[in-house]
């Protein structure tokens, strides 16, 4: 079971000219595949990804005792506490919304008068998802799930939720080919990550615990994803959404993150990123078995006020695709020097 589309009014961003319109919001299909989401600084690649989150992980915490009005607060900052914050005009007046479908089912969450209301179908809206978001927080586990629960952490649930995820007890056993993946991770980061006391540490193959601070910061990422794997949380039918998987990786690793995120896929993990790098974009276009393993969505301001979007199965056939245009910039100055 995957997701299928999106459909944004008035939520950050997402702002919408003609508000008495309630057809007029911005809406994108996704595949069941690697779906890429590119775009510059404010466009909201990374308020996409978390409402795609929230709709899969909010229908499960419907008993928490938070208040079920805030709850879907949390998953994009711990500081907001009225739809002020989430429409676009700033005025409780204003109806914003957003849906995430997966065809025969969808969660809704609407917004006004500094209210949150959230409905979704139960039956068959079981889909698992993993979010990893952009800030590396392995290295704040030491004590952080426990200052949590008593204190207002400036932290949102996405990496709340990370620490969670990648505390859990290890797997029995993985799937044959994710021991692939575990291998091909252990080889970069030279060795596997552990966890003591509340503290992450890479076990180096040569018997040496590095904490995990200490690592240099792509390894980290890698490491992260090592242990969400041995965890056995990335299955078939789960969600994987990355913000920004490229970031503070080493280039030469694009390659190897481009095969392990279509390697997934292959497996029947649906997976979602954003990504300002061009080169690690092209390498998932390149090395996909066929086109339909990977779509590009381009979000673009279509005015002061809108976010519009197109989608390709080919960078190159999008409309102003601003990594590719900064890229051309680059070799017009090189061909120029």
């Amino acid at each position: 079971m995957s997701i299928k589309s999106i459909r944004i009014k008035n939520v950050m961003a997402f702002g919408c000219k003609n508000n008495d319109d309630i057809n007029n919001a911005f809406e994108l299909n996704f595949n069941d595949g690697i779906n890429v989401i590119i775009g510059e600084n404010g466009t909201g690649k990374t308020s996409l990804l978390k409402m795609i989150y929230a709709a899969i992980e909010a229908p499960s915490q419907v008993n928490d005792p938070k208040s079920s009005s805030y709850y879907l607060y949390d998953y994009f900052s711990n500081k907001l506490k009225t739809n002020n914050f989430f429409n676009v005009y700033k005025s409780d007046k204003d109806f914003c919304e957003f849906e995430v479908s997966n065809d025969n089912q969808f969660f809704k969450a609407n917004f006004w008068d500094s209210n949150v209301d959230s409905s979704y179908v139960k039956n068959d809206w079981n889909i698992s998802a993993i979010f990893i978001p952009t800030t590396e927080m392995l290295s704040h586990s030491k004590g952080f799930l426990a200052l949590n629960q008593k204190f207002n952490m400036p932290f949102d649930q996405t990496q709340i939720d990370i620490i969670v995820n990648a505390s859990l007890p290890e797997a029995r056993q993985v799937p044959k080919y994710m021991n692939n993946i575990l291998d091909k991770i252990s080889k970069v980061i030279d060795g596997s990550i552990i966890q003591e006391n509340d503290e992450f540490y890479v076990l180096k193959n040569n018997g040496k615990k590095l904490p995990f601070s200490l690592e240099a910061e792509g390894l980290r990422k890698l490491g992260l994803l090592w242990k969400l794997i041995r965890n056995g949380l990335l299955v078939e039918n789960c969600v994987l959404i990355w913000d920004e998987p490229e970031s503070n990786l080493n280039p030469e690793l694009f390659p190897l993150v481009a095969e392990i995120l279509l390697e997934l896929q292959q497996n029947g993990i649906q997976i979602f990123i954003a990504t300002h790098s061009y080169n690690f974009a092209k390498y998932l276009e390149i090395r996909r078995t066929s086109k339909e393993q990977v779509q590009f969505h381009n979000l673009y301001h279509a005015d002061e006020i809108s976010i519009d979007n197109d989608s390709a199965y080919f960078m190159g056939d999008l409309k102003q695709n601003h990594i590719m245009i900064a890229d051309n910039k680059l070799l017009d100055e090189v061909y120029n020097l």
